[in-house]
């Protein structure tokens, strides 16, 4: 095959995993995503070629499923155009690496008949490395969300299994083309055992409530100190109107999102006195995103829990912080420092909290958290009968950030069978049922003041039990044989 050819397959990859995911969520193109790539480098003898094949596939991966960074550092993190365009191509240069590494070592692969699982393996495995090397987003197993089928796979392997299945069946027709063997096909036969796994649960109402606040503040608006006490002034009154309401049933939990405009629970006696009645009022526990500082003042993005009297109940500070938005990598300091004075310097919380309620026992993970299938895992593993997501997806604009960000919320309840509360400040405020459904909305881009359903959980998942053996295993499993290939010649 001409490289000419090779590097247009690839880029079909590419574009092919920008499209499975929202938007457009043309998710019926998800099980052949990977096959041009595939095509392309097991016809390919030089590594070099291989990994170049992957690395473009990669950059346009990231480029356009992340299209939103630029935007948003140049908005809202302070700094120049060029700037955040630079930052944001070596960010799509950084991520594609990963799906170079995968091209390069799954032309190895090809020279067995057992191919296609090992090579779906290989993918799982990488993909798990998102997270520890900094940043992750969407996983192909993301795609696969609305699949009944092979979602009964997020129970027990997380969003990697439901990865394993997609990628299986990418390779496996790969496999047929490249052979000219249809006993190639026989791979996907194991995925009818998938049939005989448990269904995910049916859907069902809640019986208990949230009354949730979304405040639709403005990111691009700084607020003078009286002009922040007149917003929450307004955001109590209209929560308490909620909870006060005898139409309805008594809010089991209040709720208020992480918000623009910083409230500083510790450090603002009228704040916390506001909120204190609030909840005294309310006869409901409250939890809100506030930022706190410890004895050093550095600062924290902090979720604030106050129990039905008003008395504080605990904190979760946010462990997951976004590059460049809430802190700056040590590398561009330098830079960025001295650019932008906006760049953040929030520090990193160090313990996960599970806070007991009368409404349930409360796991706490803040906006970009729920990208990161391992520390949603270990809050349940630790307790939680609900997940509660606070975020402010503001910063995204009206991009595809949003009902990506929402479609990585879902796969974390289906991974754990937990309920979700996420609150958001301008949208998309919902709750999640345990299947990963959304089953309460609010409208975006709107003050709103509603109720979200929920129940509290008990079943523990294998994922939340085991964790991500299926993924490190796959990861070991794919490199070892890669290189056993390759030593083999």
């Amino acid at each position: 095959m001409k490289p000419q050819a090779s590097f247009f397959l690839a880029a079909v990859t590419g574009l092919l995993l920008v499209l499975i995911q929202p938007a457009p969520a043309l998710t019926f193109l998800a099980p052949f995503a990977l096959t041009p790539l595939l095509i392309a480098t097991a016809d390919e003898a030089s590594v070099k070629q291989r990994f170049l094949f992957g690395w473009l596939a990669g950059i346009l991966q990231w480029g356009g499923t992340c299209y939103w960074i630029r935007d948003t550092l140049a908005q809202h993190g302070g700094m120049p155009g060029w700037l955040a365009t630079l930052l944001f191509v070596l960010f799509a240069l950084a991520k594609g690496l990963h799906l170079g590494l995968f091209s390069a070592l799954s032309g190895y692969l090809f020279g067995l008949r057992w191919a296609a699982p090992i090579v779906a393996l290989l993918w799982v495995g990488l993909e798990r490395t998102h997270a520890e090397l900094g940043f992750t987003w969407l996983l192909l197993g993301n795609a696969g969300s609305e699949m009944g089928i092979p979602m009964r796979l997020a129970p027990l392997a997380g969003v990697y299994g439901v990865s394993f299945v997609l990628a299986l069946l990418s390779s496996t027709v790969a496999a047929w083309y490249l052979r000219k063997e249809r006993l190639q096909l026989l791979w996907c036969v194991p995925l009818l055992a998938l049939y005989l796994f448990p269904s995910l649960p049916d859907v069902k109402a809640g019986d208990m409530n949230a009354l949730v606040v979304q405040p639709n503040i403005p990111e691009v608006e700084r607020l003078s100190g009286e002009q922040l006490h007149d917003l929450y002034d307004k955001l109590a009154r209209i929560t308490l109107a909620g909870s006060l309401d005898h139409s309805r049933l008594k809010p089991s939990l209040l709720l208020w999102p992480e918000v623009p405009a910083s409230l500083y629970y510790e450090t603002d006696p009228a704040f916390r006195s506001q909120v204190a009645s609030l909840a005294r009022l309310s006869e409901a526990p409250f939890l809100f995103g506030t930022v706190r500082f410890d004895a050093n003042g550095n600062p924290f993005n902090t979720a604030q829990l106050l129990t039905a009297t008003g008395d504080p109940a605990g904190t979760y500070d946010k462990m997951n912080l976004v590059p460049f938005g809430e802190y700056v990598p040590p590398v561009f300091n330098a830079i960025v420092g001295k650019v932008s004075q906006e760049a953040g310097t929030f520090q990193p919380g160090t313990a996960i909290q599970v806070f007991p309620t009368p409404a349930g026992k409360l796991g706490v993970f803040i906006c970009y958290e729920a990208a990161f299938p391992h520390h949603v895992r270990a809050i349940t593993n630790q307790g939680a009968e609900v997940l509660v997501n606070l975020s402010n997806d503001g910063y995204f604009g009206r991009s595809a950030a949003r009902p990506q960000h929402l479609l990585l919320a879902r796969m974390r309840s289906a991974e754990n069978a937990r309920w979700q509360l996420r609150s958001t400040n301008d949208g998309f405020t919902a709750s999640i049922d345990p299947a990963g459904r959304v089953i309460d909305e609010f409208t975006p881009y709107r003050l709103m003041q509603g109720r979200l359903q929920y129940a509290t959980g008990f079943v523990s998942t294998l994922y939340t039990r085991t964790g991500d053996i299926f993924a490190w295993g796959a990861l070991v499993t794919g490199l070892l044989l890669s290189l056993w290939v390759k030593i083999r010649g």
